[in-house]
């Protein structure tokens, strides 16, 4: 997946709550991408907005489809 691709699922999904390269800090219950040291990182913020859990990645392909993976489930779960 390309960061274009990504944009325009996001977009057409109307995916929520993330955060793209770092665009700005940290906030509650979001979704974010970063590029770090040649490494992408894909994590999930808490209602503290503290990082739970991150995933580090070599390809920004791979990337990509976590965190729009991770994008998905969370509107899934925010529609319950």
């Amino acid at each position: 997946m390309t960061k274009e691709e990504a944009l325009k699922i996001i977009k057409t999904e109307n995916l929520q709550n993330y955060n793209w390269f770092s665009q700005r800090n940290t906030s509650h219950d979001e979704v974010g991408i970063i590029m770090k040291d040649n490494i992408w990182i894909v994590y999930s913020a808490d209602e503290r907005a503290y990082i739970r859990n991150q995933v580090k990645f070599q390809s920004e392909s791979d990337a990509l489809t976590e965190f729009i993976e991770r994008l998905r489930a969370d509107k899934i779960l925010k529609s319950l």
